[in-house]
């Protein structure tokens, strides 16, 4: 047997146009506000994606952003210099040099995949946005200007309290502990007046 629907509300005509119309007269009477840009600037959200600054003391020319890049908006040239070696004896070794590093802000797509896939943290979002040209050939734009953009990048936020040192940091502080407890002993011991130190077991 089948159940009997329930009984639909009948519907006064012009209920959605009134209903319309209210929502157009509360908006009507509320103040705009209008952000008069460019004499008033946006504000943006601290970690926003502008534009890619690069920091190319960082980059070593592996090329892994330009081969991930989607848009194949990314141009690298380099040439490689032989490095005298460190120590007499040594073998000399050969490195990549930057030559010329651009994006093309017309192709790419903002994806950040050549910002994630650096292995060196060379390559940083920068909240700039004013970088409009009036020819699109003028938005290819080199390494200079990419690293004007990178004093625009904000400090990364702070670490949570409860999380664990880096192992980065925790390796320099206790070179940087050893080195500094061997400079007071060295210190202590080339001090005037010092008493010599008992020899160990075992030294003659």
């Amino acid at each position: 047997m089948a159940e009997s629907l329930p009984p639909t509300r009948s519907r006064i005509p012009g209920s959605g146009l009134a209903k319309g119309l209210a929502v157009t007269l509360r908006t009507m009477t509320k103040r705009a506000h209008t952000a008069q840009y460019p004499d008033a600037q946006p504000e943006l959200p601290p970690r926003s994606r502008g534009v890619i600054g690069l920091f190319e003391e960082n980059c070593t020319v592996c090329m892994l952003c330009a081969r991930e890049c989607p848009d194949w908006c990314i141009y690298i040239d380099s040439h490689k210099e032989t490095v005298p070696p460190a120590a007499p004896g040594g073998r000399e070794r050969s490195r990549n040099v930057l030559d010329r590093f651009a994006i093309d802000f017309a192709l790419c797509m903002y994806c950040g995949i050549c910002i994630e896939v650096c292995p060196f943290d060379a390559l940083f979002w920068s909240p700039e946005f004013e970088y409009a040209e009036t020819d699109i050939h003028e938005l290819t734009h080199e390494r200079d200007k990419l690293r004007e953009w990178m004093w625009t990048v904000p400090a990364p936020p702070a670490l949570d309290p409860s999380a664990e040192e880096p192992k980065e940091l925790t390796a320099a502080r206790k070179t940087a502990d050893k080195l500094a407890a061997e400079q007071t002993a060295r210190a202590d011991e080339q001090a005037p007046g010092a008493e010599p130190t008992a020899p160990q077991e075992g030294e003659a």
